[in-house]
């Protein structure tokens, strides 16, 4: 069974969390993408939209491994009189789990603000029970207070702060014990496993048993990240997390192949043989189905009409969109059926 280079992998990640990524605002980790796609002496292809993808190597059969570099996150909707933001969300960022997180607002004039969110009614000590109780609502009732000596829209404005404006999330990423705690490891755990298997391949020669594409999506969260896809591609494995809840299988310490999310089934036969694959290598594997609220790059990639065989695989998640826990065994696991697949 192939062995994650661990070292590597727990650099990558961080630094791919240092990298402010909400959808839309993908030009800085592209960027690194490309940096590191470059260092293993492959090529790297740009899309116009967005996002990047090179060949690790092999002939024929395409099969295109995803990973997305998107993060949910807000955007700025109105500047209120008193100096606050009223924001909306970028993809499925929920009220009761951003609260009270630091931020990151990004201007159109290149300047960069801190701030947190917090509910209007914030201080307990002060505000009636029904006030304070009263159901969170990013435009009714939560806020984003800036860092900075504001009290009215003109305050505001003259930062250069306007509706429109980006706003990403303090990730908060550390680790302790194997367990890897974090916003956003949907989805750069799964973007730095796939740069283990690019460094993996390139460094040791590997031979691969069909034509390989990494890919890196930047519009996953917000549903149309892989609709474009090279013509050749015949076979498409999204890496993604696996989410965990008291209906799932999908563990901590385990990979996920997915059997079904909101959508629709994955291709049947493809996840078949990943399946196989798993067992035959002795790699803890399990079948999962995701509902009401999944969905990955290879279902846009359906949606949007090409005539591929679909599949998804990812490591054990807890708390998915809010501050994420994964297990490094989890890791392991995905990293090596992931391998195998291409080399078996």
């Amino acid at each position: 069974m192939y062995k994650l280079n661990e070292e590597f992998f727990y650099e990558k990640l961080q630094e791919l969390m240092n990298i402010d990524s909400t959808t839309g605002f993908y030009h800085p980790i592209q960027d690194y993408i490309e940096s590191e796609i470059k260092k293993f002496g492959m090529v790297p292809e740009t899309y116009h939209k967005g996002g990047i993808q090179t060949v690790i190597g092999g002939e024929g059969n395409t099969l295109l491994y995803t990973a997305h570099l998107d993060d949910i996150g807000l955007m700025v909707r109105k500047i209120n009189s008193d100096g606050t933001l009223t924001v909306v969300k970028v993809g499925g960022l929920h009220e009761d789990s951003a609260i009270g997180e630091n931020v990151k607002i990004y201007t159109r004039n290149n300047k960069v603000y801190t701030g947190c969110i917090q509910k209007v009614y914030s201080s307990v000590h002060v505000s009636e029970d029904d006030e304070y109780a009263q159901d969170l609502s990013w435009i009714k009732n939560v806020c984003v207070v800036l860092d900075e000596d504001v009290e009215c829209p003109a305050d505001v404005e003259k930062l250069g702060i306007n509706v429109g404006d980006v706003i990403a999330l303090d990730p908060r990423y550390t680790v302790s014990n194997g367990y890897i705690k974090s916003r956003f490891l949907d989805d750069k755990a799964c973007a730095a496993v796939l740069l283990c298997i690019m460094k993996e391949v390139s460094e040791k020669k590997i031979k691969l048993n069909r034509e390989v594409i990494a890919h890196f999506s930047v519009y996953e969260e917000i549903g149309h990240g892989t609709s474009v896809l090279p013509e050749r591609v015949n076979d498409l494995v999204a890496l993604d997390i696996a989410c965990m809840g008291p209906r799932q299988t999908s563990h901590e310490k385990k990979v996920t192949i997915l059997a079904q999310d909101t959508r629709f089934p994955y291709n049947y036969d493809l996840t078949t043989e990943l399946y196989n694959t798993a067992k035959a290598a002795g790699i803890d594997a399990v079948l999962d189905i995701f509902t009401p609220h999944y969905g990955s790059d290879g279902d846009t990639s359906i949606v949007a009409g090409h005539d591929i065989r679909h599949a998804a695989i990812g490591q054990g998640t807890r708390n998915s969109h809010g501050y994420e826990r994964n297990h490094i065994e989890g890791i392991r696991q995905l990293y090596a059926l992931a391998m195998e697949f291409i080399t078996g």
